[in-house]
């Protein structure tokens, strides 16, 4: 039976995928790069003026580079957040990280209850046999129960 066209999810093969991801614009990588240029031209400046004998110039300027450099390692580490939903024959494997530590629930597919209705913009809710997990952090509220829809569209049919 081939499968719906999915808004959300890549299909492959047999498997429907869906990645949620953060939407953000510069990579840890780049991140580095971009701190390292901030801190040699910062340092180069204060350094300058500490030779020319305004001593408190290049402290205040070690001062700035720490805080940044700890607001962008706050930025780093949840730059890769995620959620991985798969459907992979009779089972539903979601996969949460979140600040490098990812969690893993599994259900079978038969079982699974996706919540919230379809007006309803919060978190969606994947439950089966007592365990439960909240995806849809990475999706407009407005957008979440179109993908609440695909996830159920997606249980019954595939």
């Amino acid at each position: 039976m081939p499968h719906p066209v999915f808004r959300f999810a890549t299909v492959q093969g047999q498997n429907i995928h869906w990645f949620l991801k953060r939407n953000c614009s510069v990579s840890p990588a780049q991140l580095g790069w971009l701190y390292a240029s901030l801190c040699v031209v910062s340092l180069g400046i204060g350094g300058f003026f500490w030779w020319q004998g305004a001593t408190l110039v290049l402290p205040f300027a070690w001062a700035e580079l720490a805080a940044v450099g700890a607001a962008f390692l706050v930025y780093a580490r949840h730059a890769a957040d995620g959620e991985k939903i798969s459907l992979q024959g009779r089972q539903l494997v979601v996969e949460l990280e979140n600040a490098g530590r990812l969690e893993r629930a599994e259900f079978d597919r038969d079982w699974v209850r996706v919540e919230p209705s379809e007006a309803d913009r919060s978190l969606i809710a994947l439950s089966a046999r007592g365990r439960s997990v909240t995806v849809g952090r990475f999706v407009r509220p407005e957008l979440r129960p179109a993908l609440a829809q695909e996830i159920r569209r997606a249980l019954r049919e595939a």
